[in-house]
């Protein structure tokens, strides 16, 4: 036994599709000693005393300066396990939401410190991009999470 206590951290995110069902992912330095990056939709974790939207609506503001005060319910859920070796957690809970715009230029006004290193890029993709790419993606479900928003953006 090493003595580690599991650390499971909670997280919201947030799917923003444009009126040309287009996505914003931002390409981001995975917490691994390998210097791996991956393409993730905007968010993060939730601080002590948040809501899974309380932590999405901050989220959203911190890393593109869009403000939405009410995301409405969530999309999806799901628990995911960390297999990154620098991570600060173990396990985690994600909350997605999802909100429709016009596309932006993301600001990076309100990044911290350790995104102003991370964050390496932002990219509006297409539903076809995603789906060709061979670069990493987490989740590994987003590819039929932003099909299914797309088809309900229809209705």
């Amino acid at each position: 036994m090493n003595g580690h206590t599991p650390v499971n951290r909670p997280t919201s995110r947030i799917l923003l599709l444009d009126r040309d069902d287009r996505f914003l992912l931002f390409l981001t330095l995975a917490p691994d000693t390998s210097g791996v990056a991956r393409w993730l939709t905007p968010g993060g974790g939730v601080d002590p005393g948040e809501t899974h939207l309380q932590a999405a609506v901050r989220e959203l503001e911190e890393e593109t300066g869009l403000v939405i005060p009410n995301l409405g319910e969530p999309i999806w859920a799901y628990d995911f396990i960390v297999k990154w070796d620098a991570a600060d957690h173990d396990t985690g809970h994600a909350e997605f939401y999802s909100a429709t715009v016009d596309a932006f230029t993301p600001s990076d006004a309100l990044w911290t410190d350790d995104e102003r290193v991370d964050v390496l890029a932002h990219k509006w993709w297409t539903l076809d991009e995603l789906d060709a790419t061979t670069e990493l993606f987490e989740p590994a479900e987003l590819v039929q999470l932003v099909r299914s928003q797309l088809e309900e953006k229809k209705r």
